[in-house]
């Protein structure tokens, strides 16, 4: 796979986008967006596939957050994560296992 840039935040911040993403509360205990997606077979493929730097980034966000969570606390607020700042890492991995998998049903159904 190529060299993979993460895209950096919302192409249109709007003030609404911005204030469901602080509302939502994952950002308090440093999380990103792709971190609480729901682990269907398509996201645990995803994750499976990621790099492992980046798989441990993300098991570190979300052991922390568990921390922080059972602690009944949340991060200082200069170390919450931004609107601006959400990575979204896992996207590119999901959409290509999403791809596969259409192109294998699509396979499948032609047979």
């Amino acid at each position: 796979m190529a060299q993979y840039v993460p895209r950096v935040g919302p192409r249109v911040a709007s003030a609404l986008g911005r204030w469901a993403y602080n509302w939502s509360g994952f950002n308090q205990y440093g999380l990103y967006r792709d971190d609480i997606l729901y682990e269907n077979d398509d996201v645990k493929e995803a994750v499976r596939r990621l790099p492992p730097k980046l798989y441990d980034e993300r098991n570190y966000r979300i052991i922390r957050a568990l921390q922080l969570s059972m602690s009944k606390t949340i991060l200082p607020k200069e170390q919450w994560t931004k609107y601006e700042e959400d990575v979204k890492y896992l996207q590119p991995y999901l959409e290509e296992v999403i791809r596969e998998r259409q192109e294998k049903e699509a396979w499948m159904k032609e047979k």
